[in-house]
């Protein structure tokens, strides 16, 4: 970039793309890294941390950055693949110095720093942080009342203290467009401290989605430090089987303490659940698939089919009962695939198109024959019946291949260290 380029604000630069001087992208920017100097003076800018295609988290030395523009970034042509790994005397900008409460030093009056500013230096390819933006007042949900001004680094006090106080409303804006599973790995890399941070000011259903994506381990780290009635009304936003799988992993006292708090009906849900094989038809399930009356119509199923929330797995075919609708269902009369809802007429009762010829699965089918039953018929779904022929739930690919890929498998991807086998 030349000298003299307008000053840029940290937020703009979050999940920007990265190119190579030939055009290919090769990552994103997921955190800016900066040194902290003594005596007032503007933290320099060490470099970038970008996620590149592989999910693993490099540095990229600004040295290396040749131009920040319209929404990108560009870079020489050599990246060095090594994972980044913070050092003591480093800071990421968007984890620790954002949201952190500081003072003005005129005035001693405390402040949130919303957002910094960086500028390259005249003649010279080093960068630095020379403006921070700030909101007066007591921050969270009312700082939006305050001032807000753009002050010089040296008219600020605070930043060298440790993380207490610091919010995380802004890196939570920051994550705001990420996919739940890139949220997740985001969350991954921060400190235990801000995980926790960042999680709690989630809401439930974002944090539902994203507690699903995350290791074993850090679904019941966060669980277990939410207050308790939060901690249920995650658990209920949750696909059921992953909220089942979650409570089976919780100590016994304080799984029964959260199946208490929550609905009847959805612990009532929960229990049901746990009560199968974890590695069977019942245990993999969701009990939560489309559901039709016979008489229903085509149009009836693609108006459920079209639900932004269902994931593409449960939109590929609906399952036609008789009442009641909720699992455990009346009678299971079959299924009609979302192609077969295209070819017919809107008024066409889904009754009359039905496939019953493909059998379903029993509760106790254990993994390696759901596996087969998927392959077998082309499916990406599968219906889970009872003995009294009522539809329980449905078994989606997306759950049998949690439990065929290795169990630390979500460890790996996050570390960009799964290949093609799942080694």
């Amino acid at each position: 970039m030349a000298a003299g380029a307008p000053r840029i604000f940290v937020s703009h630069l979050a999940g920007v793309p990265v190119f190579d001087p030939n055009g290919e992208q090769v990552g994103r920017v997921r955190d800016l890294v900066a040194m902290l100097r003594v005596g007032g003076r503007p933290p320099r800018l060490l470099g970038l941390v970008v996620e590149v295609l592989s999910r693993r988290r490099i540095f990229l030395p600004m040295t290396r950055v040749t131009g920040v523009e319209s929404g990108q970034v560009i870079t020489t042509g050599v990246v060095n693949m090594r994972r980044f790994e913070q050092r003591p005397t480093e800071r990421l900008v968007l984890g620790e110095l954002l949201d952190r409460r500081v003072r003005l030093v005129e005035t001693g009056e405390e402040v949130t720093v919303l957002d910094v500013a960086i500028q390259q230096l005249p003649a010279r390819r080093d960068w630095e942080i020379d403006k921070v933006f700030v909101r007066k007042g007591k921050g969270g949900a009312l700082r939006r009342k305050g001032e807000a001004l753009t002050v010089e680094w040296s008219a600020v006090t605070g930043f060298s203290l440790e993380e207490e106080g610091q919010g995380a409303e802004s890196l939570v804006a920051t994550f705001e467009r990420l996919r739940p599973a890139d949220l997740a790995n985001a969350l991954h890399h921060l400190s235990p401290k801000r995980r926790l941070e960042v999680a709690a000011a989630l809401h439930d259903d974002r944090l539902a989605d994203v507690l699903e994506e995350l290791p074993e381990d850090e679904q019941v780290e966060i669980l277990g430090k939410l207050k308790e009635e939060r901690a249920a009304d995650v658990l209920e936003a949750m696909d059921p089987d992953d909220a089942a799988d979650l409570l089976s992993e919780l100590p016994e006292e304080d799984k029964e303490r959260l199946l208490t708090l929550m609905r009847p009906s959805d612990a009532a849900e929960m229990r049901r659940l746990m009560s199968y094989e974890e590695r069977t038809a019942g245990g993999l399930m969701t009990t939560e698939p489309i559901v039709l009356r016979p008489d229903a119509t085509v149009a009836d199923a693609l108006a459920r089919v079209r639900q932004r929330d269902l994931s593409p797995a449960l939109a590929a075919q609906v399952y036609v009962c008789r009442p009641p609708d909720e699992t455990p269902t009346g009678k299971y009369l079959g299924t009609v695939h979302f192609q077969r809802l295209l070819r017919d007429p809107p008024f066409t009762l889904v009754g009359g198109i039905v496939e019953s010829d493909l059998p379903p699965l029993a509760p106790n089918t254990p993994l390696p024959a759901i596996t087969s039953y998927l392959a077998a018929y082309n499916m990406v779904a599968a219906p889970v019946v009872d003995e009294s022929g009522s539809l329980l739930g449905a078994v989606t690919v997306d759950d049998v291949l949690d439990h065929l890929l290795p169990e630390d498998w979500r460890e790996a991807e996050f570390e960009g260290t799964v290949t093609a086998d799942g080694k």
